[in-house]
């Protein structure tokens, strides 16, 4: 139990050192990492399902190399692909963005250091220190966010285009 109170304290710690940005940051990858923890969850779980569905409704069918036949391949290819696609987007937006909130709380520190400058002359350096060690905090936090993403998000597209290939092996036309 303490060290959940330890690790809480240092985890507020950090935030305090990092200013208001990193409540930003940590915002962003919570709803990132609930975004890639819902894909790993429809593929394990639900995309099996889906693709039983689609091979239910395509095989037996007696023609398969009509017109009208390969419009409905089409149609259930399209729909379980949107499927296997969703979130997707997000994610790499969140993984984009990820990065640029650590700019912007980079920014805002330096302006801090740069008020603390104006007002001492510069002679105060330990509160310059300071303010530059709270302008480098949310910066490694939005690349740290934006790295793990990164390697979640290439996970699940290859993931994605792999059982997109393999949906369309399954419906075959003739």
């Amino acid at each position: 139990m303490n060290l959940i109170y330890n690790a809480q304290d240092a985890l507020f710690e950090f935030m305090q050192k990092g200013g208001d940005v990193l409540y930003l940051i940590a915002l962003l990858a919570f709803f990132m990492w609930l975004l890639i923890f819902e894909r790993i969850w429809y593929f394990y779980f639900i995309y099996n399902n889906e693709l039983r569905e689609a091979v239910d409704k395509w095989e037996p069918r007696p023609d398969k190399s009509s017109w009208n036949s390969k419009a409905i391949r089409g149609m259930l290819i399209s729909k379980t692909s949107s499927r296997i696609n969703a979130n997707l987007p997000f994610i790499k937006l969140c993984v984009g963005v990820a990065p640029l909130f650590g700019l912007f709380g980079t920014i805002a520190g330096m302006m801090e250091v740069f008020h603390l400058l104006a007002i001492t002359g510069g002679g105060d350096a330990k509160a310059m220190a300071g303010g530059v060690s709270r302008s480098t905090i949310p910066a490694m936090a939005g690349l740290a966010v934006a790295l793990t993403g990164t390697f979640a998000n290439q996970f699940l597209t290859n993931k994605a285009r792999r059982e997109t290939e393999l949906l369309q092996e399954h419906l075959v036309s003739e």
